[in-house]
């Protein structure tokens, strides 16, 4: 099932930024395809593999701790804090799933400059999961800024949705609603996170180049 997060808004958000100087967006496309100027490596995108044939946890997490998840990219590490408060089941799903290695050798597979970045689908396309879902529905004042980590989801599941595929807010403020469930926050390489979110073509939030998420480690205090 194709998890998006409102392609629409997208578009909106990118006419209104202008779209103007199509000779100056051509020349940024080159650069940032030919590398010049990125602190990422120019890699090979991971073959994809089967749809995620995962079981859910039956286990929440311990309350008492703080867990992240500290992503090892092609584009350098980036760390994430959970948050069990927001989100107990799906921070419970998603310990479960780095830690059993799902998310290794998977790319970003939309970049939507200042948007989001996109990963988590094995299968990198948009349609693929873990398997199974969870459900954290988000409050009703929920705000998708900048650093705010939380679950894709298609259109026509209920609110807070989560599988395996998620995503970074890299906008000030992207004015989604509240419906997907917001699992934490950017707490640790936010300059990664900029360098992965400029490998987008905001036409149509494909990567330029490939972004591959080498590793993804579970940490705990």
């Amino acid at each position: 099932m194709r998890r998006t997060l409102v392609l629409s808004l997208v578009a909106v958000l990118l006419a209104a930024t202008g779209c103007g100087g199509s000779d100056e967006s051509a020349t940024d496309a080159e650069t940032v395809a030919s590398g010049s100027g990125s602190p990422c490596a120019d890699v090979d995108a991971p073959s994809p593999r089967e749809d995620g044939n995962e079981t859910a946890p039956t286990d929440r997490l311990d309350p008492a701790k703080t867990y992240t998840l500290e992503f090892e990219t092609s584009c350098g590490r980036f760390v994430v804090t959970l948050d069990q408060r927001l989100a107990p089941n799906t921070a419970a799903s998603l310990v479960s799933l780095a830690r059993s290695g799902f998310f290794d050798n998977t790319v970003f597979h939309r970049i939507a400059p200042g948007f989001v970045i996109q990963g988590g689908d094995p299968l990198q396309d948009s349609t693929g999961g873990a398997g199974y879902s969870t459900l954290d529905t988000p409050k009703p004042d929920s705000a998708y800024v900048r650093g705010v980590v939380a679950m894709a989801k298609a259109g026509d599941e209920p609110a807070g949705t989560g599988s395996s595929q998620f995503f970074v807010v890299t906008g000030d403020d992207i004015g989604l609603p509240p419906d997907y469930a917001i699992v934490g926050n950017v707490t640790g390489g936010q300059t990664v996170v900029d360098a992965i979110d400029a490998l987008g073509d905001p036409a149509t939030e494909a990567p330029l180049r490939a972004v591959v998420v080498n590793k993804v480690t579970v940490g705990e205090s």
